[in-house]
């Protein structure tokens, strides 16, 4: 497995990762994820925690070669997933890849690049792929409408030993002494999650937010009612969800949202836009509220059933996933047989 989001990076892709890494394991499989801190690194403009492989080519071959691989999947489309990509083809090796992020999204809303361009590179990048894995039905549809072929669906899980109800009991209440209802929003505080859209919505109680990124210094000045708790992570922030009244996801641009999972799994119900990731993963399931105008969902997820939230979380399965992701690989000498 080839990915330019790996350790120390925390984020969905990675989390994605690891599960199937470790189920796969688990089931025998060895596995072997080469990621940026295999390599001499840069880091990225605007994310200084996200770093990029700088001329992978060589040392990437030496890797791969000492592995000795029987499949090969491409996590994503930066400097290490195009190298791979090249190896590849050179070798006429079959390859998976998946769509992790829309990256002509975030291009857009920072460059103003044209979004036809940067979707024909990532249809160019996943072109030759013998099946490009898609987290949703509604992103499976979206990328065959766009002209991607062999896409297959590949869902996600959620950790249901770690974010459950009563997660935050024994411990330190997170939000001691502020005002009820809590509306949490958890993530990287970056442009493309939209935060700002969750912060400026007239709610009562108080809104609160888990996560670091390059947007949180200018967030925490513009919004000085709301309550910014930084990075938190394992039981930390499956107390902060279990704690939480709503889950609030302003996200237009995921594919899928792991959090979205995270949150129901602890029993809090999820307030989002009616887009996809939250129409795949929630639906019309009775676990909160989607709406254009997301202070309307906010508070009608108030009233949604934390038990329901909990049920509705367990039907989604790791081992599922990896055992979906594991169907999809391909041999390596089938490339002559994708066209």
């Amino acid at each position: 497995m080839v990915s330019d989001a790996w350790h120390p990076q925390v984020n969905g892709v990675v989390r994605t990762m690891e599960q199937v890494v470790r189920h796969l394991s688990a089931a025998g499989d060895e596995v072997r994820v080469i990621g940026p801190a295999d390599f001499r690194s840069v880091p990225t403009p605007g994310y200084r925690e996200i770093r990029l492989a700088v001329l992978p080519g060589r040392r990437l071959r030496a890797l791969v070669d000492g592995f000795v691989p029987e499949a090969v999947h491409i996590a994503t489309e930066g400097p290490l997933g195009w190298a791979m990509r090249r190896l590849c083809r050179q070798r006429g090796w079959g390859f998976t890849s998946s769509f992790h992020t829309r990256f002509p999204d975030y291009m857009h809303a920072r460059t103003r690049a044209p979004l036809a361009w940067s979707w024909a590179v990532m249809r160019r990048f996943h072109a030759a792929s013998g099946a490009v894995l898609a987290a949703t039905g509604s992103l499976e549809r979206e990328l065959e409408g766009r002209g991607f072929r062999r896409v297959r669906r590949w869902s996600r899980g959620v950790e249901l030993e770690r974010f459950r109800p009563g997660a935050a009991e024994g411990m330190d209440d997170p939000f001691a002494g502020l005002a009820r209802p809590v509306f949490l929003c958890a993530g990287r505080v970056a442009v493309e999650k939209n935060i700002g859209a969750f912060l400026s919505l007239d709610l009562p109680g108080t809104k609160v937010g888990v996560g670091d990124g390059p947007q949180l210094p200018a967030l925490r000045r513009r919004h000085p009612d709301a309550v910014f708790l930084g990075f938190r992570e394992n039981g930390a922030l499956a107390a902060c969800y279990a704690a939480a009244d709503v889950f609030v996801f302003p996200s237009r641009t995921d594919t899928f949202g792991l959090v979205l999972l995270e949150a129901l799994a602890s029993g809090t119900p999820v307030a989002a836009f009616p887009v996809s990731g939250p129409l795949d993963v929630i639906g019309d399931a009775p676990v909160g509220a989607l709406d254009e105008d997301l202070r309307a969902a906010c508070l009608a997820a108030l009233s949604a059933d934390a038990a329901a939230c909990r049920r509705h979380a367990e039907g989604f399965s790791w081992a599922a996933c990896a055992a979906r992701f594991r169907e999809a690989l391909v041999p390596l000498m089938a490339a002559e047989r994708i066209s």
